[in-house]
């Protein structure tokens, strides 16, 4: 992580790839294994923990089988709990980061679970406000009177 709370994009992607294997209950292996049916060759138990860890970049073909292996979008593999990016060139904020997540062509349509994600995420940002807490207490507080 770099100071300010971002990470490098390599790690959020890395981030997701352990949080997605996980979830498909799939051991460093078998995930490794996995992408050898989309790559040229499988990964080694070795590399998807380097991966996981934000330790290596990624070419296209890599992040397609790794979407397709742990059965998800390429965008989701992008995804950053909260926070922004540092990319080589400097930060990009939050906004911008989710910004470039979605699908922003009229004619395509836009992956609904990844756009539930994203509205999820900028509500859990909303409902953190001190602003509303207080005002999440004060309804309580008058629900007991």
């Amino acid at each position: 992580m770099t100071p300010g709370g971002r990470m490098r994009v390599e790690e959020a992607i890395g981030r997701q790839i352990a949080r997605l294997r996980t979830e498909r209950r799939l051991s460093l292996t078998e995930l490794g294994e996995a992408l050898g049916r989309y790559l040229d060759r499988p990964w080694s138990r070795q590399a998807v923990h380097q991966a996981e860890r934000g330790q290596r970049s990624f070419t296209a073909a890599e992040l397609t089988g790794l979407a397709l292996a742990l059965d998800t979008s390429i965008p989701a593999l992008f995804r950053v709990e909260d926070g922004g990016v540092e990319l080589p060139g400097g930060a990009v904020t939050p906004e911008d980061y989710r910004g470039v997540l979605l699908n922003r062509e009229r004619e395509s349509p836009i992956d609904g679970v990844e756009e539930l994600i994203l509205a999820l995420h900028d509500i859990k940002a909303v409902l953190s406000r001190p602003a509303l807490a207080r005002l999440a207490r004060i309804g309580r507080v008058a629900d007991q009177v």
